[in-house]
């Protein structure tokens, strides 16, 4: 589970995160040149941000993926005024690209600095939206799984809260498949999940460009 020493590190919000990331790893063959860190939460990773970003070198790159949550944009102009206020990286974007932020620094030896906010840069969401993109085309269970959640929200049945409700809804889908409760990380590496969507694509496509190769 990409443990050890890494000079190239990338920040997560939770477990779920880490696993999930690190089964797309091992799908698509990304290799193994970065260490993965559970922060326990979103305000974790944006409250030590700023020190990380200052660090004394012994990190080479940093990554960060965090969940957009209801506000996407907002997300977005945390981490770019953290970014600005450390002076250490120019031409800092608007917005945050659709196939997320990787950034030298202005000095050689600086930390590289990569974002991706869940699900797709751009879309309220979270991590759960993400996985649900890779249920497979067609799917007859998922229907029926929104239909449930539709009927016991309108009822007022549910306990979790309307914010929750993607996790609510992949989850419920996953209890229904061979191994019912499979974690999401490991109906990836199961093969419940498919991983030939754009957004999965995009997502790879990030962590090589930002720890496998040079803007």
């Amino acid at each position: 589970m990409r443990k050890g020493d890494f000079d190239q590190v990338l920040l997560v919000e939770g477990n779920d995160d880490l696993h999930v990331i690190a089964a797309l790893c091992e799908c698509f063959n990304v290799k193994e040149s970065f260490g993965i860190k559970d922060c326990n939460g979103i305000d974790n990773i944006l409250a030590g941000l700023h020190v990380r970003l200052k660090g004394s070198g012994e990190i080479k790159t940093l990554g960060v993926v965090i969940d957009a949550d209801s506000q996407a944009v907002g997300r977005w102009l945390s981490v770019r005024e953290i970014l600005q206020k450390t002076g250490r990286y120019d031409c800092v974007p608007d917005d945050c690209p659709p196939d997320g932020l990787v950034i030298n620094p202005r000095v050689d030896g600086d930390m590289r600095f990569g974002l991706w906010i869940m699900p797709d840069n751009r879309t309220d969401g979270m991590l759960e939206d993400f996985v649900t993109f890779l249920i497979p085309k067609g799917d007859r269970l998922l229907p029926i799984a929104d239909k449930v959640l539709k009927e016991i929200e309108t009822t007022r049945l549910n306990a979790y809260s309307v914010a929750h409700h993607e996790k609510a809804r992949i989850h419920t889908w996953l209890a229904w498949q061979e191994s019912p409760g499979t974690p999401m990380g490991q109906a990836i590496t199961k093969k419940y999940l498919e991983t030939d969507s754009a957004i999965c694509h995009n997502f790879v496509d990030w962590l090589n460009r930002l720890y496998n190769s040079k803007l």
